[in-house]
């Protein structure tokens, strides 16, 4: 594992985190930054999750030969 790799992989959890956090105001029902904002992080979150993840993999995979 190199540090991009693990900066990587910092993203996506805090993307993940992000995404948990916004669905869980979304069903609070009153979100404190407003449901449009909220929602946007949502849909933000979930694909830069995977894509984070994806990219901290491939740059893992590339670095170990």
């Amino acid at each position: 594992m190199t540090p991009k790799s693990g900066v990587f992989l910092l993203g996506s959890c805090i993307a993940a985190i992000a995404g948990v956090g916004s669905v869980f105001e979304l069903s609070s029902g009153t979100p404190e930054l407003g449901n449009v904002a909220t929602g946007i992080i949502l849909a933000a979150s979930i694909p830069l999750t995977g894509l984070f993840f994806w990219v901290a993999v491939r740059d893992t995979r590339a670095n170990l030969k």
